[in-house]
């Protein structure tokens, strides 16, 4: 694998897109299929095309719905030489039920969602989190290294999707906290800046912070990561919640102040636009 090889991209979505340059850049041979976005470098008609085209196949499609579906089309192609890395943030039953799809056929597979949004896919620095075999994980980790500053192993298949879960489920309520404290700052005439630099030098302070407070002050919700699917994956954490009978009160409300930004036209923006959510 640290020769030059030919890779499936299924979803050239903000990440998948992104990745797919990556691999070029890298001097791979790089096969993708989208339902948008088909008249660019290496299309192929189908996920089915894709994978008699490439033996290691990254899926970035959108839901569990079409991770299922593209994993359907390319079940007639796999092979024991085939690895599918699905990088999608779904279901874990959805993750369960690919895996079980791919061995079905012989193919190996890989729990993989990932941290970072755009800048972090265009710039070779995501991180990948890994459920699953680590011979499976060590066959393909060329491929992952390319796109990625960090490779981490948590698990068995559906661990790591679990784990991804509910990073976002910490991501979405500290946004919303942030875009509350914001909104206070602003009532009190306190120009933002200020509240930036106090939390620059509080206990409480983050990456997340220093990523989404300068976009709030400026009023900027380019996508980054959408309102739709970080809605998409505070619901897969309700779920797992309901699972174990655990309550998640300040999710709840996180996720309801989503669904009202979804349903009045914003999911396309990126999430931090909660902040300008009326209730």
């Amino acid at each position: 694998m640290s020769q030059p090889s030919s890779i499936g991209i299924l979803g050239l979505g903000i990440i998948g897109s992104r990745v797919a340059e990556n691999l070029r850049q890298a001097g791979h041979s790089v096969h993708v299929w989208s339902h948008t976005a088909r008249d660019v470098p290496g299309a192929q008609p189908s996920p089915r095309a894709v994978a008699g085209a490439a033996k290691v196949i990254q899926i970035f499609v959108r839901d569990s719905e079409a991770l299922l579906k593209t994993i359907r089309d390319m079940q007639p192609a796999l092979t024991p030489d085939h690895v599918i890395i699905n990088h999608a943030t779904v279901s874990k039953a959805a993750t369960l039920e690919a895996a079980a799809l791919c061995t079905e056929s012989g193919a190996g597979f890989l729990d993989a969602p990932f941290t970072g949004s755009k800048m972090a896919a265009q710039n070779a620095k995501l991180v990948y989190y890994i459920g699953g075999s680590s011979e499976v994980l060590e066959r393909v980790r060329p491929i992952l290294e390319v796109s990625s500053t960090k490779i981490l192993p948590l698990g068995e298949i559906g661990d790591a999707m679990v784990l991804k879960i509910v990073t976002n489920l910490v991501t979405a309520i500290t946004v919303k906290a942030l875009a509350e404290a914001a909104a206070i700052t602003q009532s009190q005439g306190i120009p933002l800046p200020h509240l930036l630099t106090a939390l620059e030098n509080n206990a409480n302070y983050s990456g997340l912070i220093g990523m989404k407070l300068p976009s709030i002050i400026k009023d900027d919700f380019e996508a980054h990561f959408s309102l739709r699917n970080m809605l998409k994956d505070a619901d897969f954490a309700r779920a797992l919640a309901a699972e174990g009978g655990l309550p998640t009160p300040a999710l709840d409300c996180t996720a309801e102040a989503m669904r009202t930004g979804v349903s009045h036209g914003q999911g396309d923006l990126d999430f931090s636009v909660i902040g300008k959510i009326a209730s």
